[in-house]
């Protein structure tokens, strides 16, 4: 009985990962408001980084991309609900996130930032444990569900906390005054220090990269259902590939200006 019930598990695997080559569609989650990595217009439409990492997959699996956008708090929820296939949406590798799906093998990698105003005393620090001394008891902005937010909850458990549901109300609060901090990876951060409302802020000069602290992830990897072991493994090769070939440095030097990439060896 026991072989029989691994065989037809096994069968359904198959079927699952099957089915995707049969359709030639890859459906894939993305946010939609995390520029510049998700970036999707009122008609749908999804550009930026995570865009073309999926384009790039989807031609070298042959088959067609079709975005799903999806508040990121949702997205492993609507992963495991099957609403897509896979989840492309600068998604930190993490050991919780390891307990509800699987992920490919990272493939990006971009240091954490604070961002506070520039009359701030955090402003001039260059060191990780003094910024994290001087932000004890102060109000931290990070997205919900983030890496950051796990962070800040470890090591900052004196500090409040805020989560928003969108990195653009985050930044609609840091303006105003009503958080001391915001946490992010540099690159979304950037976007608002470029804007009008950011001209009195600035990056405290800290680099927080995930080596410093496991709750920080292990890069940036592709989400991937439990039970869909073909279509990792297909995937884990394509990126491979993408990564040594410089086709995501490339669309990484396009979006961030600079090669995030995460090389497989």
């Amino acid at each position: 009985m026991k072989f029989r019930i691994l065989s037809l598990a096994a069968v359904l695997v198959s079927l699952a990962t099957s089915a995707i080559a049969a359709e030639g569609k890859l459906s894939i989650g993305t946010e939609g408001a995390y520029p510049p990595w998700s970036m999707a217009d009122a008609k749908g439409n999804v550009t930026g980084f995570d865009a073309d990492v999926g384009n790039l997959l989807c031609k070298k699996l042959n088959v067609e991309c079709h975005f799903v956008v999806q508040a990121f708090d949702g997205l492993i929820p609507a992963l495991k609900a099957k609403r897509f296939d896979v989840i492309i949406s600068g998604m930190s590798i993490t050991a919780e996130r390891k307990k509800e799906i699987n992920f490919s093998v990272g493939y990006a990698e971009l240091a954490n930032m604070f961002v506070v105003p520039k009359s701030s005393d955090l402003a001039g620090l260059k060191e990780v444990e003094p910024l994290l001394h001087g932000l004890d008891g102060k109000t931290i902005g990070v997205q919900t569900g983030t890496t950051h937010a796990h962070f800040v909850e470890k090591r900052l458990p004196n500090s409040t906390l805020k989560t928003y549901d969108t990195l653009d109300n985050m930044q609609i609060d840091l303006a105003a005054g009503r958080i001391d901090a915001a946490f992010a990876d540099a690159s979304a951060l950037q976007d608002f220090l470029a804007k009008p409302e950011g001209k009195d802020f600035q990056f405290v000069d800290v680099k927080i990269q995930s080596k410093f602290d496991a709750s920080l992830g292990e890069g940036i990897g592709v989400g991937i259902a439990k039970e869909n072991t073909e279509l990792k493994a297909k995937i884990d090769k394509a990126l491979c590939e993408l990564v040594a070939d410089g086709s995501i440095g490339k669309a990484s030097n396009k979006w961030f200006k600079t090669d995030i990439s995460r090389p497989c060896n």
